[in-house]
């Protein structure tokens, strides 16, 4: 087996014509971009594009099967330039009868005619199959036996994030309000919850635990995502990991300290102060509140005794620790390659030839999770206290 790193959430901002597809996504977030940022700068060995179903975007993943940059494994997913993984992905969201808010899912399938066909699907659920994060027509339970006829995976996404997310909005209590439970092959966590957090609910102990980035950015590209055991590169193989079958597993999560993500607190959501008891913000008295992350986890949990899981492990993004600019990444990328390189095997002394002695401490700092955090809500990050 062999570790390799997943992150299996990243938008498509543009296509190669400049036809928006996630419109709150960076124009230079194409589908080649990626892989190549992937591949050249970030270190990460297999990646879920969740804008896949837009048919410019089919086209383009045509074109480079065509040119063979990407080739089709038999055992499913993309092999960029014999490197890198596609796993090609849709994210949509539901809003049906049965729930109380919007609640985004990500749908992965194995080769591209099976994105095809469920492109063609989405179409007639949908108002413009060109852009992402589309809501559907359809009802959670058709939408998972749509991507279980196509031999798909069916994971919701940043469960527990106020805006359309399962726990935020979408269900008052359970996941089986809207979802068929033995359909759901995982769950994403998001950037304000981690294992610890998300084990205080008994009805997620069956499902595997993921984080990913959500990138709307090539810089957003692996702020989370997960090391597998892997025999090959694979969409075969990334189930098997996920699902811990064949000695295959999720080796370990690579996340933000929750104290670091947008909607870990609770705040008023006109000044992002933390509200009073009464409901009312102290600051301005409004009682429009974002519950945060923390709170609606403790609202819901029930659990006792908690399931055996992969290590999750706090990681901050270079991006967050001081001292750390665009020049000084790319001196650490000249001399270790890849982020990953960074964040996981440099040595202090070989940090030392590049950074700082401050600097560097962050780094490592961060990798025994040492690093004081001061905690975000209401849509700003957290940051490291300090910094």
């Amino acid at each position: 087996m062999e570790r390799k790193f997943a992150d299996l959430h990243i938008h498509i901002g543009r296509t190669k014509t400049g036809r928006p597809v996630k419109i709150t996504g960076a124009k230079t977030l194409t589908l080649t971009n990626i892989l190549h940022t992937a591949k050249n700068r970030k270190g990460i060995d297999i990646v879920g594009v969740i804008d896949c179903h837009s048919p410019e975007v089919i086209a383009e993943i045509g074109e480079l099967m065509e040119r063979g940059q990407l080739i089709e494994r038999g055992e499913g997913g993309l092999l960029f330039e014999e490197k890198i993984l596609l796993i090609p992905g849709s994210e949509v969201e539901v809003h049906d009868r049965f729930s109380r808010g919007p609640i985004h899912a990500l749908c992965y399938f194995p080769t591209l005619e099976r994105m095809k066909q469920f492109s063609e699907w989405l179409s007639g659920q949908v108002k413009n199959i060109h852009l992402s994060s589309q809501k559907i027509r359809a009802t959670g339970r058709q939408l998972q036996r749509t991507v279980k006829e196509l031999d798909g995976l069916f994971i919701p996404a940043h469960v527990f994030t106020p805006f359309k997310s399962l726990f935020g909005k979408g269900v008052e209590k359970n996941l089986a309000e809207v979802f068929d439970p033995d359909a759901v092959d995982a769950v994403e966590l998001g950037l304000s919850s981690d294992t610890a957090m998300a084990d205080g609910l008994k009805q997620l102990h069956r499902y595997p635990f993921l984080s990913n980035s959500d990138a709307h950015s090539l810089g957003k590209i692996a702020r989370e995502y997960q090391a597998l055991a892997v025999a090959s590169l694979s969409f075969s193989e990334t189930v098997k990991a996920i699902k811990g079958q064949g000695g295959r597993r999720i080796l370990a999560n690579y996340g933000l300290n929750p104290l670091l993500g947008k909607y870990y607190r609770t705040v008023c959501a006109s000044c992002l102060q933390p509200p009073a008891p009464s409901g009312r913000c102290p600051r301005c008295g409004s009682d429009k509140i974002i519950t945060g992350v923390s709170d609606r986890i403790r609202e819901l949990s029930d659990a006792g005794e908690r399931p055996a899981r992969p290590p999750y492990i706090h990681q901050v993004p270079l991006e967050f620790l001081p001292g750390i600019g665009a020049k000084t990444l790319e001196k650490l990328l000249e001399r270790f390659h890849t982020e990953m390189a960074v964040l996981h095997d440099a040595r202090e002394e070989e940090l030392l030839e590049v950074l700082p002695e401050r600097t560097a401490s962050y780094i490592l700092k961060a990798r025994r999770g040492e690093l004081p955090i001061a905690a975000g809500g209401g849509g700003r990050y957290g940051k490291v206290a300090g910094g």
